[in-house]
């Protein structure tokens, strides 16, 4: 942003780094934060923050490839942009909240594209830290109740995980039956390949197929065969051993780490070398053996394509969409929520749904890669959708987060009281924006002809009832918090909206 405000053209080696960024894309900070141990409120918040810098990645990667000319009010547009990163960044590293962002954007940029989209994005990164800024003295409350557990805080509502175990025993069962029934014990490696390859969800079927076969030849036949016949007769040591799986394992990562389109391939030659050749406290010299643990690795590989691509699968553009509009009805039953007076009830509820709809963000994105690797007569009609969902994506986790910071309010948390007046207004405004919510789902499901919002009338009401009681002293800055909070997720709300609807040639009636 810098370069262009000064009129300078920009090197080849920062752009070749935004294109490698834009190609990588965020799978892989997603995986971090799902992985962390950071308390679920800063791994929620800053999973939308990923978000939103994947975006504003997306569209630096495509000014990079735009010729344009600045004016005098684009450099100083551009210069208050580049600012803006410098201190949100400035602020993200020495941990703390970023300021809130405003820039003017009345007038239209004249001659720099996207640079509207930047700004409205780069405004979007602070709200993403809303229930943090609201609730600086009982953000631990809620969040120390979710413990550390080995099962996800959703394991036994959302319906997913048992699709996923039932697909995975499936597999693994008829691998079993058959290595059985065919009295061939060797192969049994087939059900610890469906156990380890039952973990990635990138890309599309075609996709995974060609990564599966491929990682099995590379590193059952080519490195695990190749160095039972040409290497392992020439070591007698455990250190040229170590030296060996060294090598294959870094060239395995190497794969894993490079972007999510081809880190499936990594981990099937790393598992195909390691069930022939790290399985036993000594060297594998029998090609017999090492054969029959690579037909099983193929024989699993095959129950898995049978079973999660064929008999179990659906085409990542259909499972895209459905995902979405989930996504919509589940930010829609989060207003609703909590529908349990108990505390400790509502709490749990809580961290399940808001687990589901965070994994369902993430899902969307890895979704959203795969159908680029898809063909057919929908093809085009198929990348329109991923384009539509891709831009609607940092708006919905927006929404999500401030979303976590209003329920403070529903449940009525010590410090979040509200009169029963204004908690009447709240819980109406609520409902309106469940119903908005499902309306957008019905849009896209292609159900109605238009969506009509009726959260503006809704957020003029709760603003006038709190005018009308007229708060003081620490109340008022708790009740002008939740104003923010209300006309924020109206906007974001317009924005998804307009979006969808401009999608389908629709007109907002907002």
């Amino acid at each position: 942003m810098t370069r262009y405000a000064e009129r300078s053209s920009i090197d080849a080696a920062t752009k070749e780094q935004i294109m490698q960024f834009a190609m990588r894309g965020t799978s892989l900070l997603r995986r971090i934060l799902r992985r962390s141990d950071y308390p679920v409120q800063y791994s929620v918040e800053m999973a939308g923050v990923t978000a939103l810098v994947g975006r504003l990645v997306d569209l630096a990667a495509t000014l990079t490839q735009l010729r344009f000319e600045a004016s005098a009010s684009d450099q100083k547009r551009l210069r208050n942009l580049a600012s803006a990163l410098a201190n949100i960044r400035n602020e993200l590293l020495n941990r703390r909240i970023p300021d809130p962002l405003q820039f003017n954007t009345v007038e239209e940029p004249a001659g720099v594209p996207l640079l509207r989209e930047m700004e409205h994005t780069v405004s979007l990164i602070p709200q993403a830290f809303a229930p943090s800024r609201s609730t600086p003295d009982y953000l631990s409350l809620v969040d120390d109740i979710q413990r550390p557990s080995l099962l996800a805080s959703d394991a036994f509502v959302n319906p997913d995980h048992l699709r996923f175990a039932l697909k995975g025993c499936l597999a693994a069962s008829i691998c079993y039956v058959i290595y059985n029934a065919m009295e061939w014990p060797g192969i049994s490696t087939s059900v610890n390949t469906c156990l380890l390859t039952a973990l990635s969800t990138i890309g599309a079927s075609h996709q995974k197929q060609i990564l599966r076969i491929l990682g099995a030849l590379v590193g059952g036949l080519v490195l695990g065969m190749g160095s039972q016949m040409l290497i392992l007769p020439h070591l007698d040591s455990i250190a040229g051993f170590v030296l060996l799986f060294v090598a294959v394992t870094a060239l395995a990562a190497w794969f894993m780490t490079s972007s999510p389109r081809l880190s499936y391939f990594g981990m099937q030659i790393a598992v195909s070398f390691y069930l022939i050749n790290v399985t036993e406290f000594r060297m594998q010299t029998s090609l017999e053996v090492a054969r029959d643990r690579v037909v099983g690795i193929l024989l699993g590989l095959f129950a898995m394509w049978l079973i999660f691509d064929q008999l179990w699968g659906m085409p990542a553009a259909r499972e895209l969409k459905e995902t979405f509009i989930s996504n919509l009805r589940l930010l829609a039953q989060f207003a609703r929520e909590p529908v349990s007076k108990d505390l400790k009830a509502a709490t749990a509820q809580r961290f399940a749904l808001g687990e589901t709809i965070n994994a369902n963000l993430d899902k969307v994105r890895a979704l959203a890669d795969g159908v680029l690797l898809e063909f057919g007569r929908s093809r085009e009609q198929d990348l329109g959708l991923r384009s539509l969902i891709r831009r609607t994506q940092p708006q919905m986790r927006v929404l999500f987060i401030m979303q976590i910071a209003e329920w403070k309010y529903r449940l009525q948390l010590p410090g979040f009281e509200l009169p029963e007046v204004i908690a009447v207004q709240q819980r109406d405004f609520d409902d309106r924006l469940a119903e908005s919510l499902d309306a957008i789902a019905d849009q896209v499901e292609g159900r109605i002809l238009g969506v009509r919002l009726t959260l503006e009338d809704a957020v003029a009401r709760l603003e006038n009832a709190i005018k009308i009681y007229h708060p003081r002293g620490p109340l008022a800055s708790r009740f002008q918090a939740l104003i923010v909070l209300g006309r924020r997720i109206e906007v974001a709300m317009v924005s998804v909206t307009n979006e969808i609807l401009s999608s389908n040639g629709g007109q907002s009636n907002h």
